[in-house]
């Protein structure tokens, strides 16, 4: 077993998770952050449309995602973003939010080799996202690491994930 790797986050922070759909961001989440502290982009698309696979619903999911994310962090809350935010441009709204109320953004990028991630995608219980649009995603988080682009966009740190042991032990620290 691999030995933990311990982010220590700033308190408050915003947290992005980047990563395709398969990657393990949810799971992540789950794991080392609080239930209220996650905004997730599929959560907010079943409350809008009863089905978070619904990708009609995306517009509206992310207007109210964006919303509770400006609301928390107005009260000095930390956030977790849920989402791929495989884009510069799904990154840049998050990014501003939280320097606009002059909180920390982080990004803890799940940059796991693509086989592993369609593999894991395949399997996920529930839904399954179409592996044409993994690949897609994983293009275009590919592009924004070889382009460097990450640590241009303002986050205080970009913590990379390379491997399923690595995802496994990660943990994190946050003043109390």
């Amino acid at each position: 077993m691999q030995a933990p790797r311990v982010l220590s986050l700033p308190e408050p922070c915003l947290v992005v998770l980047i990563g395709a759909a398969g990657s393990g961001k949810s799971t992540l989440a789950a794991r080392l952050f609080p239930p209220d502290a996650v905004l997730s982009s599929d959560a907010y698309r079943a409350v809008v449309s009863g089905d978070e696979a619904d990708q009609r619903a995306t517009r509206t999911a992310f207007a109210i995602l964006h919303r509770e994310l400006d609301r928390r962090l107005a009260l000095g809350r930390t956030t977790v973003i849920d989402a791929t935010s495989v884009t510069p441009f799904a990154r840049r709204g998050l990014v501003r939010s939280a320097a606009a109320r002059g909180v920390p953004a982080v990004a803890i990028v799940l940059d796991l080799d693509p086989q592993i991630v369609l593999a894991r995608n395949a399997a996920r219980p529930g839904r399954v996202v179409p592996a044409d649009a993994v690949r897609r995603q994983l293009a275009d988080l590919g592009r924004s690491l070889r382009l460097g682009v990450l640590d241009a966009e303002g986050f205080a740190a970009v913590h990379l994930v390379r491997t399923p042991a690595e995802l496994d032990s990660l943990a994190v620290t946050r003043p109390a």
